[in-house]
């Protein structure tokens, strides 16, 4: 029978989303891979407890997440029902809806009938009454906003979601999002959008400063860029990577010479903090507060707490950062 860790809060910062009374960790953890039945049962659920353990109250989901879809969520609700019964209070649960999950017209994006019957799914896989947040996953070009933001509003009507959320939406559309949300009564918390110090659209788009605006909160998807910036490539391609598998989130086209280069100034600079490089760039995504949190995934509990071993150093001086921005920058 697993017992929380009695000193659990005691280090992991917790940061305010956006205007709301919801305060999420600093790192959250991402079950985007490594939750599903090609990895043994028992390690996914060692990763669960030890970010528990570590102040990790918030784990993030979607209902295609896996592989195969759906596992992810599976293989949560039987943690849940496993280790974490006593502590669903102390827990937030987000899952999304919006890429394809089953086939026709009504798998995927953004529909009202897609979106709802998604989260009752999800919802059962979990072994569930509602989540933390739902939200909608990517904006669909058929669908009228006001649909897809209606069905986020009536899962909060309907018991079924706290809080909701978008995620991969611009600027214009996320600005349009929340004026209809809070039309109907219903806030919007937070958005997802994928940020790194290798990809930094949300800043070039001006997405950071439309959340400032607007008072909603940020979580970072892909902070360590697929992998990139954990250290594994700094000597070229392991034969186990992702890269090396041809991945559809990353390929061994992108690790060219120059990348390596600019990883490895990067770790001087990491080494130079007392930092790994993956610390460093989570820690680059979290700078100043203006990010709420940062989604990391893991393999195995070790490499959860070399993540969660960043917030020990979130600072930095100006020096640092224009360091960084020159190594990115070329």
């Amino acid at each position: 029978m697993y017992t929380a860790h009695p000193d659990r809060y005691a280090d992991m910062p917790y940061r305010r989303t956006g205007r709301s009374g919801l305060k999420l960790p600093a790192l959250s953890l991402g079950l985007w891979h490594n939750f599903g039945p090609d990895r043994p049962a028992e390690t996914q659920r060692a990763i669960l407890r030890r970010a528990f353990d570590l102040g990790v109250t918030h784990f993030d989901l979607a209902n295609n997440y896996g592989p195969p879809p759906g596992a992810a969520e599976s293989a949560l609700g039987e943690a849940l029902k496993a280790d974490f019964g006593p502590y669903r209070d102390e827990l937030i649960i987000s899952t999304k809806a919006g890429y394809l999950m089953w086939p026709g017209p009504y798998g995927e994006w953004g529909s009202r009938k897609y979106l709802l019957s998604s989260l009752d799914q999800s919802l059962k896989r979990m072994g569930l009454d509602h989540v933390d947040i739902f939200y909608s996953h990517r904006p669909d070009p058929d669908t009228p906003l006001e649909e897809t933001m209606g069905a986020l509003h009536s899962a909060v009507q309907q018991g079924k979601a706290l809080y909701v959320g978008v995620s991969n939406y611009s600027p214009e559309q996320t600005r349009e999002a929340a004026r209809i949300l809070a039309d109907l009564g219903t806030p919007l918390l937070i958005h997802q959008p994928r940020y790194s110090m290798l990809d930094r659209r949300p800043e070039q788009q001006d997405l950071l400063t439309t959340l400032d605006e607007l008072r909603i909160g940020s979580i970072a998807y892909s902070p360590l860029e697929q992998g990139l910036l954990t250290g594994r490539y700094l000597d070229g391609i392991p034969e186990d990577s992702r890269a090396a598998s041809d991945s559809p989130f990353l390929n061994s086209d992108a690790v060219t010479e120059d990348l390596v280069a600019r990883l490895r100034s990067l770790d001087e600079v990491a080494k130079s903090r007392g930092q790994s490089l993956a610390q460093l760039a989570l820690a680059w995504v979290l700078r100043g507060g203006r990010v709420t949190s940062a989604l990391v995934g893991a393999s195995s509990p070790q490499q959860l707490e070399d993540s969660v071993g960043t917030i020990r150093n979130l600072d930095f001086d100006a020096e640092e950062l224009e360091r960084i921005d020159a190594i990115v920058e070329g």
